[in-house]
């Protein structure tokens, strides 16, 4: 008996998907609940249990596919017997025909095992692919995080910067991609990848921002000496007690929603011709992730201390490498904080997500001369740049928000006390 297999119900408001990749090939046994084909969606990838135990079947949608909700995707056989492989050919005319052929001179060296034969299954994406040629990787050497252990770009970029993984000349381009001949001379390859529907979203709604909104950056600074010497002081302490790493970011946090609050148009969206404030803070944080940055959202973060919004990140980071986060995860958010310090940005002009009106962007730290009661001293400081609306947001506002999270980080007993 042949159950069929369909779209699930997405998420609020989202009717179709894309066919991201198969997990179960034809004549492979499948488990009930194991996930057999992943569907990119606007927001998250979405994978699609088996509701049977049994065989699988035909695929209907091929990779790449557009299918809305309810959509047939393929069939899986209850009950059905795994396909044998095919038998080899007739083993006698072929030891024959062996016997008969003249010995080598000398043995020629193994074949190199495909993809799926080195250290598992390292079927390898073409973003991934082009990063272990260029470091020159073994992909075998590499631990994947991704689905069914694969391998990411974060997963290469951590192996590239041990240099564990290290492969013999040449091996890294072998292992990587077999059938590719080495060019000959300075290669002009071209490689054409079709957008993801996560990429494709994020494109659209970015440059509607821009056509929408009236943007506008302010930028500020902040001495960060004294939230570093506390979290230096105390994050042994808080690891301990909270089973979580003290970092910057829950600070920061805290510091946006107090901000919030005295600044509510930065909290606020419009819609027709009304504005709409919220009396809450839900922040979206910006999440790294195999298909690029997310942007989960912390519910009520006004509410929560700082050891439950580090928490709530590092969950949000372990899901995103999972390939887990949730459309409830990725739903609303009134404010978004954006920290491409950790990649190395020195400054940027962020771009808002609709229908906010507002986002934090937050750079890396870097020691500077800075004059401070008439002496230059060299102080660890970080540019904070906040863009927003500015049909929401008049400009006063803006530079009276950023001042009240510079002073907060600066200060941190404001944040105990609340000022």
């Amino acid at each position: 008996m042949a159950t069929e297999v369909k779209v699930p119900t997405l998420g609020e408001s989202v009717t179709e998907a894309t066919v991201g990749q198969w997990l179960k090939k034809p004549g492979e046994a499948v488990k009930v609940d194991e996930p057999i084909v992943s569907l990119e969606t606007d927001k998250v990838a979405v994978d699609v249990p088996s509701t049977v135990a049994g065989v699988m079947g035909d695929i209907i949608a091929k990779e790449g596919d557009t299918v809305e909700v309810g959509a047939l995707l393929a069939y899986v056989n209850e009950g059905g017997s795994v396909a044998a492989a095919p038998a080899p050919a007739a083993a006698a005319p072929a030891a024959k025909a062996e016997a008969a052929a003249p010995a080598p001179a000398a043995s020629a060296p193994a074949p190199a095992a495909s993809d799926d034969e080195e250290g598992g299954n390292l079927t390898l994406s073409p973003a991934v692919r082009r990063l272990v040629l260029e470091h020159g990787l073994d992909p075998s050497k590499i631990k994947g995080t991704g689905k069914d252990g694969r391998l990411t770009k974060d997963d290469v970029t951590a192996a590239a910067a041990a240099g564990t993984a290290k492969a013999a000349a040449g091996a890294a381009a072998a292992a990587a991609s077999a059938a590719e001949a080495p060019a000959a001379g300075p290669s002009r390859a071209q490689e054409r990848v079709k957008m993801t529907r996560l990429r494709q979203t994020v494109a659209k709604r970015l440059k509607e921002a821009q056509n929408t909104a009236a943007l506008l950056t302010t930028y500020n600074d902040v001495d960060m000496t004294n939230i570093i010497e506390a979290r230096a002081k105390y994050k042994d302490l808080f690891e301990k007690k909270h089973g979580v790493r003290l970092g910057f970011m829950g600070f920061f946090t805290k510091a946006v929603c107090m901000a919030l609050r005295d600044i509510p148009g930065v909290n606020a969206q419009i819609e027709g011709d009304e504005i709409v404030y919220n009396n809450f803070c839900d922040i979206s944080v910006a999440v790294s992730a195999p298909t690029g940055l997310v942007v989960p959202v912390i519910r009520n973060a006004e509410s929560l201390s700082v050891a439950d919004i580090e928490k709530t990140i590092g969950g949000f980071g372990k899901k995103a490498k999972e390939g887990k986060l949730t459309m409830e995860d990725m739903k609303g958010g009134t404010f978004t904080i954006s920290n491409g310090g950790v990649f190395g940005s020195l400054l940027s002009s962020p771009i808002i997500n609709p229908p906010q009106s507002g986002v934090l962007g937050l750079h890396r730290i870097e020691d500077r001369p800075v004059v401070r009661d008439g002496q230059i001293v060299i102080r660890p400081m970080m540019y904070l740049a906040l863009s927003y609306d500015h049909r929401m947001v008049d400009g006063r506002e803006a530079v009276t928000f950023l001042v009240a999270v510079k002073n907060a980080i600066e200060d941190p007993t404001r944040l105990l006390i609340d000022l």
